[in-house]
Protein backbone atom coordinates (compact mmCIF):
# COMPACT_ATOMS: atom_id res chain seq x y z
CA UNK A 1 0.00 0.00 0.00
CA UNK A 2 1.26 3.52 -0.97
CA UNK A 3 -0.23 6.98 -0.21
CA UNK A 4 -0.06 9.35 -3.19
CA UNK A 5 -0.81 13.20 -2.72
CA UNK A 6 -2.82 14.79 -5.42
CA UNK A 7 -2.62 18.13 -5.93
CA UNK A 8 -4.66 18.21 -9.12
CA UNK A 9 -8.47 17.85 -9.95
CA UNK A 10 -9.01 14.24 -9.39
CA UNK A 11 -12.32 12.80 -8.46
CA UNK A 12 -12.57 9.01 -8.53
CA UNK A 13 -16.31 9.37 -8.82
CA UNK A 14 -16.41 11.48 -11.47
CA UNK A 15 -13.73 9.50 -13.59
CA UNK A 16 -16.01 6.31 -13.46
CA UNK A 17 -19.17 7.96 -14.47
CA UNK A 18 -17.59 10.22 -17.61
CA UNK A 19 -18.24 7.03 -20.14
CA UNK A 20 -14.90 6.66 -20.83
CA UNK A 21 -14.11 3.67 -18.84
CA UNK A 22 -16.08 0.49 -18.19
CA UNK A 23 -13.59 -1.47 -16.20
CA UNK A 24 -14.08 0.59 -12.94
CA UNK A 25 -16.02 -0.88 -10.15
CA UNK A 26 -17.27 0.84 -6.65
CA UNK A 27 -15.90 -0.87 -3.79
CA UNK A 28 -15.63 -0.91 0.09
CA UNK A 29 -14.76 2.74 1.92
CA UNK A 30 -15.75 4.72 -1.64
CA UNK A 31 -13.29 3.05 -3.19
CA UNK A 32 -12.81 1.87 -6.90
CA UNK A 33 -10.76 -1.29 -8.66
CA UNK A 34 -9.85 -0.51 -11.72
CA UNK A 35 -8.84 -3.10 -14.16
CA UNK A 36 -6.17 -1.64 -16.81
CA UNK A 37 -3.93 -4.32 -19.27
CA UNK A 38 -2.90 -7.12 -16.89
CA UNK A 39 -3.06 -5.02 -13.58
CA UNK A 40 -5.36 -4.21 -11.19
CA UNK A 41 -5.59 -1.28 -8.89
CA UNK A 42 -7.71 -0.64 -5.49
CA UNK A 43 -7.60 3.01 -4.47
CA UNK A 44 -9.24 4.95 -2.13
CA UNK A 45 -9.65 8.55 -1.03
CA UNK A 46 -8.70 8.91 2.79
CA UNK A 47 -9.67 11.57 5.15
CA UNK A 48 -6.08 13.04 5.19
CA UNK A 49 -6.47 16.66 2.76
CA UNK A 50 -6.90 19.94 2.96
CA UNK A 51 -8.30 22.55 0.35
CA UNK A 52 -5.73 21.98 -2.37
CA UNK A 53 -5.24 18.93 -2.29
CA UNK A 54 -6.07 14.91 -1.01
CA UNK A 55 -4.43 11.91 -0.12
CA UNK A 56 -5.10 8.52 -1.86
CA UNK A 57 -4.75 5.10 -0.73
CA UNK A 58 -3.33 2.64 -3.30
CA UNK A 59 -2.78 -0.99 -3.06
CA UNK A 60 0.27 -0.50 -5.74
CA UNK A 61 4.36 -0.08 -4.94
CA UNK A 62 6.04 2.95 -5.73
CA UNK A 63 7.28 1.48 -8.72
CA UNK A 64 4.19 -0.02 -10.08
CA UNK A 65 2.42 3.59 -9.48
CA UNK A 66 4.98 5.37 -11.35
CA UNK A 67 5.74 2.76 -14.24
CA UNK A 68 1.75 1.72 -14.95
CA UNK A 69 -0.82 3.72 -12.85
CA UNK A 70 0.34 7.67 -12.96
CA UNK A 71 0.46 6.98 -16.30
CA UNK A 72 -2.93 5.79 -16.81
CA UNK A 73 -4.76 8.52 -14.65
CA UNK A 74 -2.43 10.96 -16.75
CA UNK A 75 -0.96 12.89 -13.65
CA UNK A 76 2.08 14.52 -15.65
CA UNK A 77 -1.18 16.32 -17.49
CA UNK A 78 -2.06 19.76 -15.08
CA UNK A 79 -5.70 19.63 -15.48
CA UNK A 80 -6.85 22.01 -13.45
CA UNK A 81 -4.71 24.57 -15.75
CA UNK A 82 -6.51 23.73 -18.58
CA UNK A 83 -10.01 24.25 -17.00
CA UNK A 84 -8.87 27.81 -15.65
CA UNK A 85 -8.02 28.45 -19.67
CA UNK A 86 -11.83 28.96 -19.86
CA UNK A 87 -13.11 32.60 -19.38
CA UNK A 88 -16.33 32.72 -17.93
CA UNK A 89 -17.27 36.06 -19.27
CA UNK A 90 -16.77 35.05 -22.75
CA UNK A 91 -18.59 31.26 -22.51
CA UNK A 92 -20.17 31.16 -19.17
CA UNK A 93 -21.63 27.92 -20.04
CA UNK A 94 -18.53 26.09 -20.65
CA UNK A 95 -16.97 27.55 -17.61
CA UNK A 96 -20.01 26.22 -15.13
CA UNK A 97 -19.90 22.91 -16.60
CA UNK A 98 -16.03 22.65 -16.10
CA UNK A 99 -16.49 23.84 -12.37
CA UNK A 100 -19.25 21.49 -11.27
CA UNK A 101 -17.46 18.40 -13.35
CA UNK A 102 -14.11 19.23 -12.16
CA UNK A 103 -12.22 16.20 -11.31
CA UNK A 104 -12.58 14.18 -14.53
CA UNK A 105 -9.27 12.98 -16.42
CA UNK A 106 -8.37 11.50 -19.53
CA UNK A 107 -7.12 8.68 -19.37
CA UNK A 108 -4.68 6.89 -21.37
CA UNK A 109 -5.95 3.62 -21.42
CA UNK A 110 -4.96 0.32 -23.86
CA UNK A 111 -5.68 1.32 -27.37
CA UNK A 112 -6.96 -2.58 -27.85
CA UNK A 113 -9.26 -2.19 -25.11
CA UNK A 114 -10.73 0.62 -25.76
CA UNK A 115 -11.46 -0.21 -29.47
CA UNK A 116 -13.30 -2.65 -28.63
CA UNK A 117 -15.15 -1.58 -25.84
CA UNK A 118 -16.61 1.17 -27.93
CA UNK A 119 -17.24 -1.04 -30.81
CA UNK A 120 -19.31 -2.34 -28.32
CA UNK A 121 -20.88 0.37 -26.85
CA UNK A 122 -22.62 1.38 -30.03
CA UNK A 123 -25.99 2.15 -29.44
CA UNK A 124 -26.01 0.62 -25.94
CA UNK A 125 -26.32 2.17 -22.66
CA UNK A 126 -22.98 2.00 -19.75
CA UNK A 127 -24.70 -1.13 -18.15
CA UNK A 128 -25.24 -3.11 -21.01
CA UNK A 129 -21.71 -2.17 -21.99
CA UNK A 130 -20.15 -2.70 -18.98
CA UNK A 131 -21.65 -6.38 -18.86
CA UNK A 132 -20.96 -7.40 -22.31
CA UNK A 133 -17.09 -6.57 -21.95
CA UNK A 134 -17.03 -8.55 -18.13
CA UNK A 135 -18.40 -11.57 -19.94
CA UNK A 136 -15.79 -11.07 -22.82
CA UNK A 137 -13.21 -10.90 -20.23
CA UNK A 138 -14.42 -13.82 -18.49
CA UNK A 139 -14.30 -16.09 -21.25
CA UNK A 140 -11.46 -14.95 -23.03
CA UNK A 141 -9.00 -13.14 -20.57
CA UNK A 142 -6.81 -14.33 -17.95
CA UNK A 143 -7.73 -15.26 -14.60
CA UNK A 144 -5.98 -13.53 -11.63
CA UNK A 145 -6.73 -12.36 -7.84
CA UNK A 146 -6.43 -8.69 -6.76
CA UNK A 147 -5.19 -7.40 -3.34
CA UNK A 148 -8.39 -8.27 -1.33
CA UNK A 149 -8.49 -12.24 -2.87
CA UNK A 150 -11.49 -10.99 -5.32
CA UNK A 151 -11.42 -13.09 -8.72
CA UNK A 152 -10.90 -10.59 -11.88
CA UNK A 153 -10.24 -10.88 -15.67
CA UNK A 154 -7.45 -9.15 -17.84
CA UNK A 155 -8.77 -7.82 -20.80
CA UNK A 156 -8.72 -10.55 -24.06
CA UNK A 157 -5.69 -10.13 -26.45
CA UNK A 158 -6.37 -10.06 -30.06
CA UNK A 159 -5.72 -13.73 -30.34
CA UNK A 160 -7.98 -14.85 -27.52
CA UNK A 161 -10.77 -12.91 -28.95
CA UNK A 162 -9.96 -14.28 -32.84
CA UNK A 163 -10.37 -17.80 -31.23
CA UNK A 164 -13.57 -17.73 -29.89
CA UNK A 165 -16.52 -19.86 -30.74
CA UNK A 166 -19.63 -18.48 -32.48
CA UNK A 167 -21.16 -19.33 -29.28
CA UNK A 168 -18.61 -18.21 -26.25
CA UNK A 169 -19.13 -14.68 -28.25
CA UNK A 170 -23.14 -14.88 -28.04
CA UNK A 171 -22.86 -15.46 -24.73
CA UNK A 172 -21.07 -11.92 -24.10
CA UNK A 173 -24.89 -10.08 -25.57
CA UNK A 174 -22.73 -8.01 -28.58
CA UNK A 175 -25.82 -8.40 -30.48
CA UNK A 176 -24.71 -7.49 -33.86
CA UNK A 177 -21.50 -6.38 -33.06
CA UNK A 178 -19.91 -9.34 -32.51
CA UNK A 179 -19.21 -9.61 -36.06
CA UNK A 180 -17.11 -6.40 -35.45
CA UNK A 181 -15.56 -7.60 -32.44
CA UNK A 182 -14.43 -10.77 -34.49
CA UNK A 183 -13.16 -8.74 -37.68
CA UNK A 184 -11.11 -6.29 -35.63
CA UNK A 185 -9.08 -8.93 -33.58
CA UNK A 186 -8.81 -11.07 -36.61
CA UNK A 187 -7.53 -7.79 -38.36
CA UNK A 188 -4.63 -7.42 -35.55
CA UNK A 189 -3.67 -10.92 -35.81
CA UNK A 190 -3.34 -11.27 -39.22
CA UNK A 191 -1.16 -8.33 -39.43
CA UNK A 192 -3.84 -5.87 -41.23
CA UNK A 193 -4.39 -3.63 -37.92
CA UNK A 194 -1.10 -2.29 -36.16
CA UNK A 195 -1.91 -1.62 -33.11
CA UNK A 196 1.67 -0.01 -32.36
CA UNK A 197 0.92 2.71 -35.48
CA UNK A 198 -2.70 3.07 -35.13
CA UNK A 199 -2.60 6.54 -33.63
CA UNK A 200 0.08 7.59 -36.26
CA UNK A 201 -0.57 11.19 -37.55
CA UNK A 202 -2.76 13.92 -37.46
CA UNK A 203 -5.94 13.64 -35.70
CA UNK A 204 -8.19 13.22 -39.19
CA UNK A 205 -5.56 11.03 -41.16
CA UNK A 206 -6.27 9.09 -37.75
CA UNK A 207 -9.54 8.99 -37.76
CA UNK A 208 -9.63 7.98 -41.66
CA UNK A 209 -7.74 4.97 -40.71
CA UNK A 210 -10.18 3.95 -37.90
CA UNK A 211 -13.25 4.82 -39.92
CA UNK A 212 -11.71 2.15 -42.56
CA UNK A 213 -12.12 -0.17 -39.84
CA UNK A 214 -14.61 -2.82 -40.43
CA UNK A 215 -17.68 -1.55 -38.09
CA UNK A 216 -16.16 1.43 -37.42
CA UNK A 217 -18.13 5.05 -37.73
CA UNK A 218 -17.10 8.27 -36.94
CA UNK A 219 -18.41 8.42 -33.48
CA UNK A 220 -16.75 5.22 -32.20
CA UNK A 221 -13.64 6.32 -34.29
CA UNK A 222 -13.85 9.88 -32.36
CA UNK A 223 -13.65 7.88 -28.92
CA UNK A 224 -10.68 6.07 -29.99
CA UNK A 225 -9.02 8.73 -30.66
CA UNK A 226 -9.53 10.68 -27.26
CA UNK A 227 -10.10 7.59 -25.49
CA UNK A 228 -7.71 5.11 -26.65
CA UNK A 229 -4.99 7.27 -28.10
CA UNK A 230 -5.09 10.58 -26.04
CA UNK A 231 -5.42 12.92 -28.31
CA UNK A 232 -6.90 15.67 -25.98
CA UNK A 233 -8.17 17.65 -29.02
CA UNK A 234 -10.42 15.37 -30.22
CA UNK A 235 -14.00 15.85 -29.98
CA UNK A 236 -16.46 12.85 -29.62
CA UNK A 237 -20.04 14.27 -30.78
CA UNK A 238 -23.40 11.62 -29.17
CA UNK A 239 -26.57 12.88 -28.71
CA UNK A 240 -25.67 14.64 -25.57
CA UNK A 241 -23.02 16.79 -27.54
CA UNK A 242 -25.48 17.42 -29.91
CA UNK A 243 -27.70 19.12 -27.46
CA UNK A 244 -25.14 21.50 -26.31
CA UNK A 245 -23.70 22.42 -29.49
CA UNK A 246 -27.32 23.22 -30.58
CA UNK A 247 -28.71 24.88 -27.21
CA UNK A 248 -25.47 26.76 -26.00
CA UNK A 249 -23.59 27.07 -29.18
CA UNK A 250 -26.17 28.30 -31.65
CA UNK A 251 -23.90 30.38 -33.44
CA UNK A 252 -20.78 27.65 -33.21
CA UNK A 253 -18.27 26.45 -31.17
CA UNK A 254 -14.97 28.11 -31.40
CA UNK A 255 -13.11 24.87 -31.74
CA UNK A 256 -9.92 26.79 -32.42
CA UNK A 257 -10.22 28.64 -29.22
CA UNK A 258 -10.20 25.80 -27.10
CA UNK A 259 -7.35 23.54 -29.00
CA UNK A 260 -5.29 21.59 -28.02
CA UNK A 261 -8.20 20.36 -25.52
CA UNK A 262 -11.46 20.55 -26.94
CA UNK A 263 -11.43 16.50 -25.81
CA UNK A 264 -11.42 17.77 -22.37
CA UNK A 265 -14.20 20.23 -22.64
CA UNK A 266 -16.23 18.14 -24.37
CA UNK A 267 -15.80 15.46 -21.47
CA UNK A 268 -17.22 18.40 -19.31
CA UNK A 269 -20.10 18.96 -21.41
CA UNK A 270 -21.04 16.01 -21.94
CA UNK A 271 -20.57 14.91 -18.05
CA UNK A 272 -22.82 18.19 -16.75
CA UNK A 273 -25.41 17.80 -19.57
CA UNK A 274 -25.70 14.14 -18.61
CA UNK A 275 -25.79 14.86 -15.00
CA UNK A 276 -27.88 17.82 -14.37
Amino acid sequence: MINVEITDDFDLGKIADSGQCFRWQPIENSGYRIIHGNSCLCIWKTDCHDENDTIYRLDCSEDEYRNVWSKYLDMDEDYRSIRERIDVNSDPFLHEAAEHEQGIRILKQDPWEALISFIISQNRNIPAIKASIEKLAERAGERKIDSRGEVYYTFPAPEAIAAMSQEALNECKLGYRDKYVRRAAESVVNGELDLEKIGEGTDDEVLANLTGLYGVGKKVASCMLLFGLHHLNAFPVDVWIKRVLETEYSKGYPFEDYSPYNGVYQQYMFAYYRNR
